[in-house]
């Protein structure tokens, strides 16, 4: 049975609507991608911070090792200079390098909580 030609269905075809979007917000991490000037200023400000932390980790380690020479030339023991070696210097060592991973670790995340799309 024939349709009715008032009954067919128009189907519509054209460019399709764009929904409204909110204005740009401000993303960070668009900068630092596009190596714009702000960009640069985010990624200089996360080296800078590196570096301090690697000069104060350095500054410790002078007065750590510097004095070790004096030390061993005052006391010409043999067994003092293996002891201060193994038990004065390594805890130190040890305990400074994981400060310092621990805060270069933290500077990086508190980098990307900064340039992340929230």
């Amino acid at each position: 049975m024939p349709q009715d030609p008032t009954e067919r269905r128009v189907v519509v075809t054209g460019p399709p609507r764009r929904t409204r979007r909110s204005p740009a917000h401000y993303r960070p991490r668009t900068e630092i991608d596009e190596q714009t000037t702000l960009g640069h200023t985010y990624v200089r400000s996360l080296m800078r911070i590196q570096v301090r932390t690697g000069l104060a980790v350095f500054a410790v380690l002078v007065l750590l090792v510097g004095p070790l020479p004096l030390v061993f030339a005052a006391a010409r023991d043999a067994r003092l200079e293996w002891a201060v070696l193994g038990f004065g210097l390594y805890p130190p060592l040890v305990l400074l390098a994981r400060w310092y991973v621990r805060r270069a670790e933290r500077n990086e995340r508190d980098f990307v909580r900064l340039v992340e799309d929230r």
